[in-house]
């Protein structure tokens, strides 16, 4: 057995005799009262989204009787060489715990970041204590992903963590924002960071089983939603609010979240965290919840977003051995075909890609360097960069894949 897998396993069998409940939780359901079993969408890295009624404790503060399973299925997603991003809620619940002698009336946005920042610690020593890999912390704010340069800071951040071996845990950073602590925040970070990693799934582990098509404690008629197309304007008229007292997000929020993975191409799933035959089967690549399908690919949606968004103030020329090669459709642009930029532009901006005389426009992609570092390393061999720079993004000024062509037609999507 994985060493992790072994670990969770000894944690559940001494959690298992401290609470009876877990047990419960953990045997198979009336499959007639289930979604209907289906083929769990393949990927090699995934974002998997913890809400707070998935942790707290019915004494307050946070409890592992459900993290347990989530953590299981984390472990064997490891174990079969897969990668996984944790979003987990749960900071504001666990720092009230450490304060229930205050009154409960501090309750102001400010006394909420106070909280969060109590509650950040235990939320990640909880994690820790589930897996023998390094757990990592990465608290981001929207600001974060709104801002280019500090986009690129945090991909490269949550990748390298990942090729390290660690969980990396996300969370907002609700000391410092404003605007951040509303209605399913967590839920839209989610998606936010599976087009951040490149991830081909977001999964949602909630207190429900997935999507029905009417609230299923107050409506007896409604039936579940297995599949659907992800941002269809009739399921938010499927979704009711806020299901629990403890977390930020409804359903509502879960489908804007995977109405958003679907414009980067990543298919959503809904399930019953608090279901430990769900948990099992998802370990075994089956889902029993709601699907809710991209209609491009990860590649196509950014390819399409390429094309249309707006570009800097700034372009790339390059030789007509380069221009050939982009043309094509499958090739990066490196240095060694540079000739010049023109305007001013940072590292991780949307350029055009020009010919030498400037006479036609070749491709548009994202830049890995900025103008003034390109007119530094321009027409000089990739192994060159650390050393003229004396530090390297990468061989690429631009990536294949985050280049469209507009000539040829290759790129189409």
């Amino acid at each position: 057995m994985d060493a992790e897998l072994l670990l969770i396993w000894v944690l559940g069998k001494l959690h298992d005799r401290s609470d009876t409940t877990l047990r419960s939780t953990m045997m198979p359901v009336d499959p007639a009262s289930h979604f209907r079993e289906q083929p769990l969408p393949d990927f090699k890295r995934a974002v998997l989204k913890v809400g707070s009624s998935l942790l707290a404790a019915d004494g307050g503060g946070l409890s592992a009787r459900y993290a347990l399973g989530v953590a299981r299925f984390v472990a064997a997603c490891h174990a079969g060489g897969r990668e996984v991003v944790l979003v987990s809620s749960g900071a504001v619940a666990a720092g009230r715990a450490l304060l229930r002698t205050q009154p409960d009336a501090r309750n102001g946005l400010a006394a909420k970041q106070a909280l969060a920042a109590l509650g950040q610690t235990p939320m990640i020593a909880l994690w820790q204590r589930l897996f023998d890999r390094p757990v990592a912390q990465v608290l981001l704010t929207h600001d974060d992903l709104r801002n280019r340069r500090r986009y690129l800071n945090a991909r490269a951040t949550l990748c390298e963590l990942l090729a390290l071996g660690a969980l990396p845990v996300v969370n907002e950073n609700d000391t410092v924002a404003v605007d951040e602590l509303k209605l399913g925040d967590n839920d839209n970070l989610a998606a936010f960071v599976a087009a951040l990693v490149d991830a081909e799934l977001l999964l949602i582990a909630t207190d429900i089983d997935g999507l029905y098509s009417a609230h299923p404690h107050v409506d007896p008629d409604a039936r579940p939603v297995d599949d659907a197309q992800a941002g269809a304007p009739e399921l938010l008229a499927m979704a009711g609010g806020t299901g629990s007292n403890v977390g930020t997000g409804g359903m509502r929020t879960k489908l804007e979240a995977a109405t958003k993975a679907a414009a980067a191409g990543i298919d959503t799933v809904l399930f019953n965290g608090r279901n430990g035959e769900t948990l099992r089967l998802l370990a075994l690549g089956r889902l029993r919840g709601t699907r809710l399908r991209a209609g491009k690919t990860r590649l196509q949606a950014r390819k399409y977003w390429l094309r249309h968004a707006p570009s800097a103030s700034g372009r790339i020329r390059v030789d007509a051995g380069a221009a050939l090669a982009l043309g094509g459709g499958r090739a990066s642009l490196l240095p060694r075909g540079i000739v010049g930029t023109d305007g001013t532009f940072s590292r991780g901006d949307v350029v055009d890609i020009v010919s030498h005389d400037q006479a036609r426009r070749i491709a548009r992609g994202i830049s890995q360097y900025a103008a003034s570092e390109i007119a530094r390393i321009a027409g000089e061999h990739s192994r060159e960069i650390e050393a003229i720079l004396g530090y390297s993004y990468g061989e690429t000024v631009v990536h294949r894949d985050d280049l469209v062509v507009l000539e040829s037609g290759v790129d189409s999507a």
